[in-house]
């Protein structure tokens, strides 16, 4: 008798403790996982944000440095205008001036000089352009197109033909040029 209840307490026993084992399966993966995925998740989505405003906070500081700067940019540009790029109403007397002032100082002989303004355009300044043909020597050619590349006024140096010419070794050079205009 002692051992049958023994065994019918055993069977219990065990059959509760697969039971037991059997629910701790069931609500493992039916309820801790799932819970464990989705707090994965929104750990990875919440560090995702704060690297997002980490990077937020990086332009934010980079915006008010710029902003900080923007007064000497300003003025600068302001300065840089009035410097270096004529007016309209001068374009033209600066531009023969410059470049009489740099024939002159390479010894080079001016062929023509051509000004064409530039009305369609989507800059904050105007341009105009300048088409000139000299003669001289190599060396004088190369004074002349440097003196205009480094003058103060901000003139562009586009294109540079040479071609043989006539006379001692002088050579022709084409030089076409763009010199910006406050409007």
């Amino acid at each position: 008798m002692w051992k049958s209840r023994r065994q019918i307490i055993n069977r219990i026993v065990e059959t509760t403790g697969i039971v037991l084992v059997a629910l701790d399966l069931l609500v493992f993966f039916a309820v801790y996982r799932p819970l464990g995925n989705k707090l994965e998740a929104v750990g990875r989505g919440q560090e995702e944000l704060r690297q997002a405003v980490r990077n937020q906070q990086f332009r934010v500081d980079l915006l008010k440095s710029y902003e900080a700067a923007l007064p000497q940019a300003s003025e600068g540009l302001q300065e840089f205008t009035t410097n270096r790029a004529p007016s309209r109403r001068e374009a033209y007397s600066t531009a023969a001036h410059l470049i009489h002032k740099a024939a002159d100082a390479a010894g080079v002989k001016l062929s023509t000089t051509g000004y064409h303004l530039q009305l369609q355009h989507k800059d904050p300044l105007e341009r105009l352009d300048i088409d000139i043909n000299v003669q001289g020597p190599y060396a004088g050619l190369m004074k002349f197109s440097h003196a205009l590349e480094t003058a103060n006024d901000f003139i562009l140096i586009r294109e540079f033909t040479y071609t043989p010419g006539g006379e001692n070794g002088a050579v022709d050079l084409r030089l076409v040029a763009e010199l910006y205009l406050t409007p």
